[in-house]
């Protein structure tokens, strides 16, 4: 899917490809690629995995701080090279470790660039910096959890508080194997409201990157799972808690106060990150980009600054 166009935020200053094991990860980005520009561009991971880069679009408002803001869609989605058959143990955090580093090197901005990952680019974040930080100014990790059993228990604390009938049709599909009913579509849309995005109806980023999994759900199907509460894909027992204390750069957290990633979540990057600060979002679930953009994007650039 090509990338979203819309009049609240900019259009690319460029878009293409890289090559990538040999297959083509695609790529735009917001402002001028100058490796030696007084602010470091903010290469962005979006989440899913396989949710491409459309809901994360917000961010690119960035450009107009002065700030170049680099999205690609990582392998398997949105304009990237889609592979259905691959097995599923072809999918792993690895793979898209390797991938960022290959699009900031062929960007020609390996030496200095900040990160930033929502969701599962808040996953893969993490593993980009323990795997190598060189280049890496900073971290910011938004509405991400620290493993993915933390996830789930705070997913089922707010699947919980669902009304008794929606529960009762999520796990009666759940248990059938029958996710994708549009019943079962429906009543995950009462959680989704509640704590994935709250601006409803959602606007077109957000529903573009929600059409694009629906076409190729390759990527988010083996790797989480059919629903965000529903994890039995290949991360189920990803963590990341007892290698935190190996990331050194400065780290920025940041989540919503209705987000389905809970502060329990979200709790060991504040424990174990040496250099860490953190931000909740009062009106937000699990977009604060989309639902309180200009405050998002005040907090996280005033952090990018400190460490330009």
């Amino acid at each position: 899917m090509a990338t979203t166009h819309d009049d609240r935020f900019p259009e690319p200053t460029t878009e293409g490809e890289v090559e990538f094991r040999g297959h083509r990860t695609w790529y735009r980005v917001t402002g001028e690629l100058d490796p030696d520009a007084e602010q470091a561009p903010l290469v962005v991971l979006h989440g899913g995995p396989g949710a491409a880069h459309n809901y994360t679009l917000m961010m690119a408002n960035l450009a107009g701080r002065g700030r170049t803001v680099v999205h690609y869609d990582q392998l398997g989605c949105g304009g990237s090279t889609h592979l259905p058959d691959a097995p599923a143990d072809f999918w792993t955090p690895a793979l898209f470790v390797d991938e960022l580093r290959t699009v900031v090197r062929e960007l020609g901005i390996e030496r200095r660039f900040h990160l930033l990952g929502q969701s599962w680019g808040g996953m893969l974040g993490p593993e980009v910096v323990l795997a190598d930080d060189s280049g890496i100014r900073s971290l910011s990790i938004c509405d991400s959890p620290a493993s993915m059993q933390l996830w789930l228990e705070a997913a089922n604390t707010l699947r919980d508080r669902l009304p008794d009938d929606v529960q009762a049709t999520l796990l009666r599909h759940e248990e059938a194997g029958t996710t994708d009913s549009p019943e079962y579509a429906e009543a995950e849309k009462v959680f989704y409201d509640r704590h994935v995005c709250r601006v409803v109806p959602n606007p077109p980023e957000v529903t573009d990157s929600f059409a694009q999994i629906e076409q190729d759900p390759t990527v988010y199907h083996t790797m989480n799972g059919p629903s965000e509460f529903h994890v039995v894909g290949s991360l189920k027992d990803w963590s990341v808690v007892d290698r935190l204390d190996g990331i050194r750069v400065p780290t920025l957290v940041v989540a919503g106060a209705h987000d389905e990633a809970m502060p329990a979540v979200w709790q060991p990057f504040l424990d174990r990150i040496p250099d860490v600060r953190s931000h909740v979002f009062p009106e937000s679930s699990h977009m604060p980009h989309v639902e309180e953009p200009d405050a998002f994007l005040d907090v996280v650039e005033a952090f990018l600054r400190e460490h330009d």
